[in-house]
């Protein structure tokens, strides 16, 4: 399939997962928990409907490809040339609530046996309620499409932590610790700024892109991998799940990120290309700080180091929470 083929491909399979999706959006019935994701998250009715839709789908395009999902891990047809990571619906909460910040995310590379975040070429993220649509493409850039305009990437050119509008991720994860070492941050920017859970990876990245938010932090895993003590309130939170990141909530957006030329790594500050595209354990999930700029990056990144510090003098209290 040629690439001009493969991607429009993408662009159609988002388009079809959101219309089999939207007549469950904000659907009581879509809150039913029907079971749990190989990640060890739990899964919604509206997941079940999304990945059962996502591989018929291709299985009716009788086309040679594979894809990773959150839902069924490794899938092949035939002999693949191309690779999808998708997260068909990420932010199932909010897709099950009828809330806004809930997307489809779809990425591409070529099929090999270990693909990693560099290897990735296309990427599509959409929300579901509006239909409005993230593309980027390797080494062409992003646009944003939202009904019959085309828009550029918008990125805020903010620095100060004190109006920073920024969104923070804690799904599955003991909220103590994470709130303690991102506290500084937190008391400066909640007045004339704001924090807010959206309860997407992908959602919360793409709005750096739109400019409406400054930056996403999830720390999640490097919180764990600083304080191997704190897994059994990890356990405890994900209802005996380590709950972090994966590859496949933030591969398109991932992308879309570095074609708009904002700034992402891990919350340690490292480059994230040589991470592994699949793969399911705590050695495959990451933590994430996506930025406007690389000048309020490093601003990011001082406050993290300075709160995990903070931390680290205080873990045995952490430690005691039940």
């Amino acid at each position: 399939m040629a690439n001009e083929d493969i991607e429009k491909f993408v662009l159609e399979l988002s388009n079809s997962i959101r219309r089999e999706v939207l007549p469950y959006f904000g659907n009581q019935s879509s809150k039913h928990i029907s079971g749990k994701a190989i990640g060890g998250d739990s899964t919604f009715l509206i997941d079940d409907i999304s990945e059962t839709y996502l591989k018929k789908y291709i299985e009716d395009k009788n086309i040679d490809i594979a894809y990773y999902s959150e839902d069924k891990g490794l899938v092949k047809f035939g002999s693949p040339k191309n690779f999808l990571i998708i997260d068909p619906i990420d932010g199932t909460r909010a897709a099950a609530a009828g809330l806004e910040s809930s997307c489809i995310s779809i990425a591409l590379s070529k099929y090999k046996d270990e693909p990693k975040m560099k290897d990735l070429e296309f990427g599509c993220v959409q929300e579901i309620k509006t239909g409005k649509m993230f593309i980027a493409k390797k080494g062409e850039g992003v646009k944003i499409i939202d009904g019959d305009k085309t828009m550029p990437p918008a990125l805020s050119n903010n620095t100060d932590i004190r109006s920073l509008f920024w969104s923070v991720g804690l799904r599955g994860r003991p909220a103590v610790p994470i709130i303690g070492v991102l506290e500084e941050l937190i008391d400066a920017s909640n007045f004339n700024g704001s924090v807010f859970y959206l309860g997407s990876a992908s959602f919360s990245m793409t709005r750096i892109v739109s400019g409406q938010l400054d930056c996403y932090i999830d720390i999640g895993h490097r919180l764990i991998s600083d304080f191997p003590a704190l897994e059994k309130n990890y356990a405890r939170v994900g209802h005996g799940s380590i709950i972090n990141n994966y590859p496949y909530d933030i591969a398109a957006s991932y992308l879309i990120l570095k074609e708009s030329k904002a700034t992402i790594t891990d919350a340690y500050g490292n480059d994230l290309d040589e991470h592994c595209l699949m793969g399911i354990g705590k050695k495959y999930q990451l933590s994430t700080i996506a930025s406007s700029s690389e000048d309020l990056h490093s601003i990011l990144l001082m406050l993290i180091d300075k709160g995990f510090n903070k931390l680290a003098n205080d873990i045995d209290r952490y430690l005691q929470i039940k």
